[in-house]
């Protein structure tokens, strides 16, 4: 799918066909998107601009080289878009492409900060007068939604407090929450800092107009304070993680307690019991007499008081 945003006459147009480039005027197109295109449309735009555009593997690459590079014609940036699932995120790469005043994106699948900007342009076309500014209004409400993910993880951590805080009952599937969500702070940091590199090697490239650099470096600062807020979450996940760690262990701690102490009072009986059961004559002391086994098990609970004050008075209960 193509849409291609033109002016006309004062106002936005728009188009879906690859063919109206033959009537469309250079100077006139602000943003070409490019939406899982076909062979033909793909084509089409790459002979109107008069550059090649890569493919979705060159775009995916991690190296700044791939992430960011010019030609004598064009800058081409890719980045990264985080998706929010219901459990994870997952990441989407997005090309741009500008050539002198025109926005040209790739992506495969949709995003709402396209869908956005697409409203806003047929709304306010005087807004948009080149495809820089197009460009700027994307990665403004970019950054604004992930800076939305940033709170939304940050308020997950604070019902995970509460939850330990409250003495809720904790098991695995708590701790492979936390898990989880440190997996998705880790990703939205990654995907902010690739922001920030893009942003960074636009600010110094020679092509990209003097007058949008002072909105780049308002994102760049905007970015900054994100990696702090997700620094700090990360370390607060850290925190969470080890005092709920630390709440297993004691229990665990407890229970091998209480087993330890059971044991040991039952160990003093047990002798007793083992001793006058051995098959030998003990003589008139131990006869078989209902006196002799009220005898034993006497001295078996005696002994059992005995340890339980002694461990009582120790505190060791």
């Amino acid at each position: 799918m193509i849409e291609i945003f033109y002016r006309k006459d004062g106002q936005m147009m728009v188009s879906q066909s690859e063919t109206d480039f033959a009537t469309i005027p250079y100077s006139d197109v602000v943003w070409i998107d490019l939406f899982t295109p076909s062979g033909e449309e793909k084509r089409a735009v790459e002979h109107f601009l008069g550059t090649t555009i890569q493919n979705r593997a060159q775009a995916e690459e991690i190296e700044i080289s791939s992430r960011f590079y010019e030609t004598e014609k064009a800058i081409f940036a890719n980045t990264s878009f985080l998706i929010p699932g219901p459990e994870e995120y997952n990441e989407e790469t997005v090309s741009f492409i500008l050539t002198d005043d025109i926005l040209t994106t790739l992506r495969e699948c949709p995003l709402r900060s396209f869908t956005d900007l697409q409203r806003r342009l047929l709304a306010f076309p005087k807004m948009y007068d080149s495809g820089h500014v197009a460009f700027l209004s994307i990665l403004e409400q970019r950054i604004d939604l992930d800076a939305d993910m940033v709170e939304l993880v940050s308020k997950e951590i604070t019902q995970y407090n509460k939850k330990v805080s409250l003495g809720e009952d904790i098991s695995e599937e708590f701790l492979i929450d936390i898990n989880q969500l440190q997996d998705n702070t880790m990703l939205i940091r990654e995907n902010i800092i690739d922001k920030q590199r893009v942003i960074s090697s636009i600010i110094k490239s020679k092509k990209y107009p003097q007058e949008y650099h002072s909105k780049l470096n308002v994102l760049l600062k905007d970015i900054s304070s994100l990696i702090n807020h997700t620094d700090f979450g990360f370390e607060r996940l850290e925190y969470l993680q080890n005092t709920v760690l630390g709440i297993i262990n004691l229990d665990q701690n407890k229970i091998m307690k209480v087993f330890t102490l059971v044991s040991l009072m039952l160990m003093p009986p047990t002798l007793i019991a083992s001793f006058f059961g051995m098959n030998i004559q003990f003589g008139w002391f131990v006869s078989h007499s209902y006196w002799t086994w009220a005898i034993i098990l006497l001295l078996m609970v005696l002994s059992l008081v005995v340890i339980f004050w002694i461990f009582k008075k120790r505190r060791m209960f």
